[in-house]
């Protein structure tokens, strides 16, 4: 009779910590704002390109150069239209979702492999370490822009490319920072147990380890996302990155950089949207740091408790 009430208290406890979750991110308002921005941009990620791809691709050379804040041509204008007489409105939201799926597959793609080789050379150590180490100072010997900028220069600059090449210049990242946790770890008391208790060295890193370290690596996966997004923009603006027909806010920055003098909100406003999620990202990886840290947990707990 027992393991039905388990099953039972599993969804509830869940439920629980996820309320407990949302009352620390109602108390921080700037996390909170910068939550329901990510919220939003991920919600045009998905559903963009399904809304307003015909909107963003539609061509009207009377509205060349369109400027923003007038509703003369539609509420789709409001932002202003390019060289073409495409709404600068729709043209973002459908190139959040290159953006966003570069810089997340970028991360995600290094986080796993720079996770796992940092599980490996934590625990393992020895040569096993030591080689893990030489390799990744190998890649942070060259600074991701120029390391990216030789690479998308041989091969074709393709959303492939992009992606597999930032992913790589920031492997070490995740690879020394979670190595740095697992020496630590390595040595608590629940790992000498499991030890004892004969389990192996899969279960002891992937089931003992790898969930002490996740708190680490998602804050890390929130700054280094925001840093991916710059370079990813960096890249297209030099016109390596991502090619037209695709576009990315990187992309649309650069084709507005002719008409800086005539038309500054071409490139203004893609600006302003790899700006403000960057800037999301850094404070809302500010607020999970301070969440998961059980000192500040405390205090942002005491704090509601006296509210």
């Amino acid at each position: 009779m027992a393991a039905p009430r388990v099953a039972k208290a599993k969804p509830a406890a869940r439920s629980a910590a996820a309320r407990q979750i949302a009352a620390l991110l109602w108390q921080d308002k700037v996390a909170f704002v910068s939550a329901v921005l990510l919220l939003v941009v991920i919600f045009c990620t998905i559903f963009g390109p399904w809304l307003m791809a015909d909107q963003a691709r539609a061509v009207n050379l009377m509205a060349h150069n369109a400027p923003p804040f007038s509703l003369s041509k539609g509420w789709m204008f409001v932002l202003g239209a390019d060289a073409l007489g495409r709404s600068l409105l729709a043209r973002i939201i459908v190139a959040s979702q290159n953006t966003i799926l570069i810089a997340s597959s970028a991360v995600l793609l290094s986080m796993t492999i720079g996770g796992a080789l940092g599980l490996v050379a934590g625990y393992k150590g020895g040569w096993i370490s030591a080689t893990l180490l030489r390799l990744a100072d190998a890649i942070m010997s060259f600074p991701s822009m120029l390391l990216a900028v030789i690479v998308l220069f041989v091969f074709d600059p393709g959303v492939q490319n992009v992606i597999l090449v930032l992913a790589v210049s920031r492997i070490p990242i995740f690879l020394r920072t979670v190595r740095a946790e697992v020496l630590e770890i390595k040595e608590r008391m629940f790992v000498t147990a499991a030890l004892a208790m004969g389990a192996n060295t899969n279960r002891i890193l992937f089931r003992h380890i790898a969930p002490m370290v996740m708190p680490t690596v998602i804050n890390l996966a929130a700054l280094e996302m925001a840093f991916v997004m710059l370079v990813e923009s960096g890249l297209s603006f030099l016109g390596i990155g991502i090619q037209p027909p695709e576009v990315t806010w990187g992309l649309m920055v650069a084709d507005g950089r002719n008409y800086l003098g005539s038309a500054w909100w071409l490139s203004f406003w893609p600006g302003v949207a790899i700006m403000t999620v960057t800037m999301a990202l850094n404070l809302l990886s500010n607020w999970l740091r301070l969440v998961t840290d059980p000192v500040e947990r405390w205090r942002f707990q005491t704090s509601a408790g006296a509210r």
